[in-house]
């Protein structure tokens, strides 16, 4: 697996990843994630590096360890300053769903003056194109435009990085996000890889992220096949 050993230390990057796992269902809680000597051979860095990343994941709550047997995921909710909902994917992995992502595509794109786009990110922007399967089926189909404006952004792992994560790297923090829902038909290309029939009307989500100085960070737009889960919404009050 690839990890850039130009950006930040190589123990966080692994950290990230396996904690994008445990939040996406792929080691479900109250199981042991893989044993230290696998990770190893899968990331290709020594047994210190992974200790390292595991220790931070016990620190935050996520992982238990245990002497002889092995290192267990006891939660697997993150603790959102964004709002007091929690995110759909969580309120799934919760229910016993399992999540994967697929990266379908990632390239600077650039904008034509007085675009769109151009309003929004000016020259050029980060487009990062992914599919995300509901227990091994298609259901979201997502495409993300990021600035550029503070520096150039790149994903080091295909499907096992987080976006909101790869900001974090950045140091860029979202303060706001505003959701926008609406019923409609999704592009030909996206219908073929959500499998469902032409002119199938499915769930539109367009999401902007910004950050505290009200910089738009993120745009987004995911179509979902409601077909086969409903969006979910949970609050605390």
């Amino acid at each position: 697996m690839g990890l850039s050993r130009k950006k930040r230390p190589l123990y966080l990057q692994i950290k990230s990843i396996l904690k994008d796992r445990i939040l996406h269902g792929a080691y479900p809680i109250e199981t042991n994630i893989p044993s230290e000597p696998q990770l190893e051979t899968e990331f290709g860095v020594s047994k210190i590096t992974v200790r390292n990343a595991i220790k931070e994941l016990v620190q935050e709550g996520y992982l238990e360890t245990s002497s002889g047997k092995g290192t267990k995921v006891v939660r697997n909710t993150s603790s959102s300053k964004l709002s007091t909902s929690q995110r759909f994917t969580e309120i799934l992995v919760e229910e016993g769903h399992r999540i994967q992502k697929r990266l379908l595509s990632s390239e600077v794109v650039h904008h034509e003056e007085g675009s769109e786009l151009y309003s929004m990110f000016g020259k050029k922007c980060l487009r990062i194109e992914r599919l995300y399967l509901l227990n091994d089926a298609p259901y979201i189909h997502y495409t993300h435009y990021l600035t550029m404006r503070r520096g150039e952004l790149q994903l080091v792992d295909s499907d096992a990085q987080s976006l909101y994560g790869m900001l974090d790297e950045q140091q860029i923090s979202l303060a706001k996000f505003r959701d926008q829902f609406a019923v409609t038909l999704a592009p030909p290309a996206v219908e073929s890889l959500l499998l469902v029939n032409e002119r199938t009307p499915l769930l539109k989500r367009t999401r902007h992220s910004y950050d505290d100085t009200g910089e738009l960070i993120e745009l987004s737009v995911g179509h979902y096949n409601t077909e086969i889960q409903e969006y979910i919404v949970n609050y605390d009050v």
